[in-house]
């Protein structure tokens, strides 16, 4: 039974992750560490309780003999990384917490994944590795025309970037220093179910839906490049099942479309399937976030070359299938916007 510890497995896309892993593969037991912070939810897998293939540990990457007891009870060949910190408003307000989970967390995580797996003569057997699991923030910017690549520079300009790519560059250096068997993969923005509603696309279902104001930064025409979260999933057991050692990919849909767009298709559908009352009225333009990069597109060829990955869902047919999944998911969604969630958007957005 192949055995993958999995950090940060009650997020969003973690979540996404095990659920899929568990749907695909009947022979695999999946070891979940989640601190299980604001967006970590234990209600993302309430569909796998008791399923004896996932074990929840609630824990911190940070916590080095908690982790290490990990490799030792369960042994695991592979290490899936989603625990980060990942909201670049959250980074611009304390950029302390970012570098302490996503940098001396991922260190950690490589610390002993090397002394578990390290033998004797400095190698490692063949079938472990460590997947980075990172962001297309830590590129940069991107102007009107061109993609990222896997070579293009790294030039982050958030906190939040900033410790990401930190993260991969340690990453590398494990491979390179200590010869850990290493894959990062760098993800275009991903939507779909259990995203937490400070993100672009839940966060503009929900005040849709409730008919509140639909902040948009700036004057909305920043570019980002979206996929559908289960695609991702794909890819990243791609990788982790046959990746190139050391190698990085990056992954993308060619789905590019500025955020106002993005707005205007969520209106037109809770429209469509909610209320007919819901207008592009609720539009209100906030002040621009800090460091706001223009836009973000990937060149997903290499991984499509190499390993044969590709979207299967178009965004049309994605974007209606998560509104249609927070629809029918209303306990979910008033259960993660409460409390501090509240508090924390009135900061952010009540007086810009």
């Amino acid at each position: 039974m192949k055995t993958i510890l999995v950090t940060g497995g009650a997020g969003f896309i973690g979540s996404n992750y095990i659920l899929y892993m568990l749907k695909k593969y009947a022979d695999i037991r999946l070891i979940n560490l989640d601190k299980l912070t604001y967006a970590g939810n234990l209600e993302n897998l309430r569909s796998i309780e008791g399923d004896e293939r996932h074990i929840f540990v609630q824990g911190d990457i940070l916590d080095k003999t908690l982790v290490s007891g990990l490799f030792k009870t369960y042994q695991p060949t592979a290490v899936v990384n989603f625990a980060a910190e990942s909201h670049v408003d959250r980074s611009i307000e304390n950029p302390g917490i970012f570098a302490e989970t996503n940098i001396m967390g991922t260190i950690n995580l490589l610390s002993c994944a090397r002394a578990a797996w390290e033998t004797a003569d400095g190698s490692y057997p063949a079938e472990v590795k460590f997947l980075q699991v990172s962001t297309d923030e830590v590129y940069g910017s991107l102007g009107e025309t061109g993609f990222f690549t896997e070579e293009t520079p790294l030039c982050p300009h958030s906190p939040y970037s900033a410790s990401k790519t930190s993260a991969d560059l340690f990453v590398m250096a494990w491979h390179d220093t200590y010869g850990l068997p290493v894959n990062i993969t760098r993800c275009s923005n991903n939507y779909g179910p259990y995203q937490f509603p400070e993100k672009l696309i839940p966060l503009m279902i929900h005040n849709a839906t409730n008919k509140k104001n639909l902040p948009v930064y700036g004057n909305g025409l920043n570019v980002r490049d979206w996929l559908y979260v289960e695609d991702h999933c794909k890819a990243i057991d791609m990788v982790l099942e046959n990746g190139r050692n050391g190698e990085v990919y990056n992954v993308g849909g060619h789905n590019e479309r500025t955020n106002i767009a993005i707005v205007k298709k969520v209106i037109a559908l809770v429209q469509q399937k909610v209320d007919p009352t819901v207008t592009e009225s609720l539009i209100t333009y906030v002040t621009d976030r800090k460091g706001h990069d223009l836009r973000y597109g990937i060149d997903p060829e290499k991984i499509r070359r190499e390993l044969g990955w590709q979207p299967d869902t178009p965004f049309e047919e994605g974007i209606e299938l998560t509104i249609d999944w927070y629809l029918n998911n209303g306990d979910w969604l008033h259960n993660v916007t409460s409390g501090g969630y509240m508090a924390y958007y009135d900061k952010m957005y009540k007086n810009r």
